[in-house]
């Protein structure tokens, strides 16, 4: 297929994302940012883990994503007497038959909403580990497959540390974002003041379907993406390891490029190298080759939903922070200086050359 063949295949497929966009800004006021990255996550087929204080409309927004696009939405609260049979389901006995039969939990579900999921012990954290995953759940000695799409957005709340457990690493990094949700602006809570103080309060239409879903995963995959573009997002994962040789190479580049040296701008570029090179103290574990493919594949789904065939520099960079910030593990160094993952992977941005 020609690019511009590609062009208008993409096109065709995504217009079910404007019409998402539309419906759900009838009930969100605001939260762009929030809504571009769950369709990022639904159409790349990842989780999101979201945090933010309560009262940011985080189960709402899921809630009308899953109404928009007719699919089955579960909300699970998380507490710390809940069982992993609570979400999966369990083995239920039938005295007429003498026989034990599943019974399936809240997880058989499109949209799975894990509210304050850190508050759950291991034993229940676990237990979504194989859903996440495998896109399938073991009841006894029967696994049954997750229906499609499936995605799971987790909730945990940045305030209240009292009462939870701390997500297991190889459960945050099964996350393809994590989502830092914010106030809304003045204006964006009046309007949300005079929405919903009215006697009727605004609702979504259906306007696409899982069918549209499961096509827009088939097509990011069409999406092309440049060989400059495929290295500079491994440059990125591999700057979360070894900061210190990735700054070396950049020093060597523009040592061997003397057209690089613009005035005043050189004086920078060593700044940030500097920079970068002190993260090698500051990172206790950097990023695995799931960021790697979860990073080029948030970029197309990105250039997806803009209506784009072609993956540009500015995707990676508007989803690398969400994809990257969960998976760089920061040193007690970097905690005693106050230094945030945010942070890192900043100065990894800063100083990475964009092709």
């Amino acid at each position: 297929m020609d690019l511009r063949a590609l062009e208008e295949h993409i096109e065709k497929q995504s217009q079910w994302v404007r019409r998402v966009r539309a419906e759900i800004g009838k009930v969100i006021v605001g939260q762009e940012y929030l809504i571009d990255r769950l369709l990022v996550a639904l159409i790349a087929d990842g989780h999101a883990l979201l945090e933010g204080v309560p009262g940011l409309a985080k189960t709402l927004t899921v809630s009308t994503l899953a109404r928009t696009l007719a699919t089955k939405f579960q909300r699970i609260q998380f507490t710390p007497d809940l069982l992993p049979g609570d979400i999966i389901g369990t083995m239920i006995y039938d005295e007429r038959e003498h026989d034990f039969f599943p019974r399936q939990g809240p997880i058989f579900a499109n949209l799975i909403l894990a509210d304050e999921i850190n508050r759950a012990p291991a034993k229940v954290q676990s237990a979504l580990l194989e859903a996440m995953q495998e896109r399938q759940v073991t009841i006894g000695q029967t696994t049954f497959p997750l229906q499609q799409p499936f995605l799971v957005m987790a909730t945990q709340n940045p305030i209240e540390q009292e009462g939870t457990y701390p997500l297991p690493e190889a459960q945050v990094d099964r996350f393809m974002l994590k989502l830092l949700v914010t106030y809304p602006t003045r204006d964006q809570e009046l309007e949300i003041l005079r929405r919903w103080t009215q006697l009727q309060t605004p609702e979504a239409a259906v306007v696409a379907g899982p069918d549209d879903v499961l096509a827009a995963r088939a097509a990011i995959h069409e999406i092309h993406m440049e060989d400059v573009l495929e290295r500079y997002i491994v440059d990125l994962v591999w700057a979360t390891r070894e900061p210190r040789e990735v700054a070396r190479e950049i020093r060597e580049r523009w040592r061997h490029s003397p057209e690089r040296a613009v005035a005043g701008h050189s004086a920078v570029v060593e700044e940030n190298l500097r920079r970068l090179e002190e993260c090698e103290n500051l990172i206790s574990y950097g990023a695995s080759p799931r960021a790697t493919l979860y990073l080029a594949l948030a970029a197309r789904a990105h250039a997806f939903i803009r209506g784009r065939a072609y993956v540009t520099p500015d995707d990676i960079l508007e989803v690398g922070m969400d994809v990257l910030r969960h998976r760089v593990i920061v040193s007690y160094e970097a905690e005693a200086q106050m230094i945030d993952s945010d942070q890192i992977v900043r100065r990894i941005f800063d100083t990475v050359e964009v092709p």
